[in-house]
């Protein structure tokens, strides 16, 4: 996107438009925030089956563990992107970054399943501070179009970076510690964000933003979480009234949402975004990846430790190959959109995952290292420009001025993807495995705890005699996999879904255009603050 001159003298150009000292140091410590969060995400992962033996949740329950967070994150991400615009993006990211490391150290500790869901869903709330002011930050520090693709695409190889650190560190900590120990490594990476962003991040706010609506923020966050809510307990529990009141409560109330921010002459959310193809376009996008991507995630550890038996660390490495497919295709996606088109690199990034996720039906016990390593690489390929690509085209598709709203807007369709993937596509796997044939003469207790989950029917084996034991488990294990591959095909039609509709609402999209109205105006002008040393001006 060009930048505008700010007045008509000859050779004059605003300030805002000329490039910022020290924005790639900036960058650097920004992106820790998304490592962190990419680390978080996928050691959960690797930790269940171990929360499973400790806490001993049920199978809701457990759910509730890996998705929680999602939940809050996304029914808060355009709060606190607005919140961001107003009291500063600096100061909520690092506000943030403290609480995010406070609320990892009690998920460490927590005693009781009941303990770690309200532990998760505390970190989401500091979580939901992180992802829009990085976003937004980028925005404001790269003002030249080849320069923030290249800034957008260091930021998502940082966030795949984070899913490749993430197993491979949990495993090695899950080999030699206890699970919370997979908690406790954000701590000294929020410390470093912390003491080093507080130098080299340059402030930025709005200077007239109006209130903070606080009514708005009530509304938003009961209407994602009840409709998330709703959605999850009717694919478990079926369509009960206190289920249908739940997401009646969560549609009326993004309903009153949507209308309150356009009667609000400084709303929450400016729903005018929405009228730019390109912005809804990504958006929708994203929304269809991350639903079809995050049951496969969610589910894939449990099956390389608990189904092949592998051990944390080795299903950490087993992973890896989507992470390096994702690094190395964020870092080029900028350049290869620019050089082919938008539409055809999102399309066919995500065409790509569908038909990968295809092959992905057959898993089954005896599925080699080399096979799974190949379709997760093709995966994270795919999944690496779409999500780059898509990222720079919701950056550049609004003004400055509003980037603290379009980032959160697209971290919120991540998390209520991921949220809804897990909800759905776990509800899947959970409603097919709940209908293993146990064998004859075992427990009714010892039945109960192991339909809750596959942790569950290997610790409640270890009760049993050795066939009975070895049969339950086999059968469970089975049981497992084949809601998995269901799960799996359900996914492969979501991206293929995805894939049509970015094809469509892409066309004509151009990397580095879209509205220039306003890019001038002193929207977001960074606060006049000392010269830090090292030539990183804020």
């Amino acid at each position: 996107m060009s930048e505008t001159i700010a007045s008509g003298r000859a050779g004059s150009a605003h300030a805002d438009d000329q490039p910022r000292p020290g924005r790639w140091l900036a960058l650097a410590v920004l992106v820790l925030a998304v490592l962190l969060v990419g680390v978080d995400a996928t050691v959960l992962g690797l930790a269940t089956p171990f929360l499973s033996e400790d806490l001993r949740p049920s199978g809701t329950q457990l759910l509730w563990i890996g998705d929680i967070y999602s939940f809050v994150i996304a029914g808060l991400l355009v709060s606190m992107g607005s919140l961001g615009d107003r009291i500063g993006r600096k100061k909520l990211l690092l506000i943030g970054s403290l609480a995010f490391g406070a609320m990892s150290a009690l998920c460490a500790y927590a005693t009781s399943a009941e303990m770690m869901i309200a532990a998760r869903a505390l970190l989401g709330v500091a979580g939901a501070t992180l992802m829009p002011s990085t976003l937004a930050l980028i925005r404001n520090l790269f003002h030249d179009p080849k320069e923030r693709s290249l800034a957008v695409g260091i930021w998502g190889a940082m966030a795949s970076a984070g899913t490749a650190v993430g197993p491979v560190l949990g495993g090695f900590l899950l080999g030699h510690f206890w699970w919370g120990s997979v908690f406790l490594i954000n701590l000294p990476v929020m410390v470093l964000l912390v003491v080093i962003g507080a130098k080299v991040i340059p402030e930025l706010r709005n200077p007239d933003p109006g209130p903070w609506d606080v009514p708005s923020v009530a509304l938003s966050l009961i209407g994602i979480v009840g409709i998330v809510y709703a959605i999850k307990e009717a694919a478990v529990h079926g369509y009960r009234w206190d289920i249908l009141t739940a997401g009646l409560i969560g549609a009326l109330a993004l309903f009153v949402f949507v209308r309150r921010q356009l009667t609000l002459e400084s709303p929450l959310l400016n729903m005018k975004l929405f009228h730019h193809r390109g912005f809804s376009g990504a958006v929708l996008a994203d929304l269809l990846t991350i639903l079809g991507l995050s049951g496969l995630v969610f589910f894939l550890s449990q099956f390389l430790q608990m189904v092949q038996v592998r051990t944390p660390l080795n299903a950490g490495l087993t992973e890896l190959p989507a992470a390096v497919g994702a690094v190395g295709a964020g870092l080029a996606a900028g350049y290869v959109a620019r050089r082919f088109s938008v539409r055809l690199v999102v399309a066919g990034g995500l065409a790509v995952v569908g038909l990968s996720l295809v092959g992905s039906t057959t898993l089954h016990a005896d599925t080699s290292t080399a096979s799974i390593g190949l379709i997760l690489f093709v995966v994270g390929v795919g999944a690496g420009f779409s999500f780059t690509v898509t990222a720079d085209v919701i950056l550049s598709s609004v003004p400055k001025e509003e980037a603290g709203a379009a980032s959160a807007v697209s971290e919120t369709a991540y998390e209520l993807g991921s949220a809804l993937g897990i909800a759905l596509l776990g509800s899947i796997v959970t409603g097919i495995y709940r209908g293993f044939t146990a064998p004859a003469g075992i427990p009714a207790a010892t039945d109960h705890a192991a339909r809750e989950s596959l942790g569950g029917a290997i610790e409640a084996a270890k009760g049993l005699p050795a066939d009975q034991a070895a049969a339950l488990v086999k059968s469970a294990q089975q049981s497992f996999v084949d809601g998995l591959d269901i799960a799996v095909g359900v996914s492969a039609v979501v991206l293929l879904a995805a894939a049509v509709a970015a094809w469509c609402l892409l066309r004509g999209q151009e990397l580095g255009t879209g509205p220039t109205t306003h890019e001038a105006e002193p929207a977001a002008r960074p606060e006049p603050e000392p010269e830090p040393t090292g030539g990183a001006g804020s």
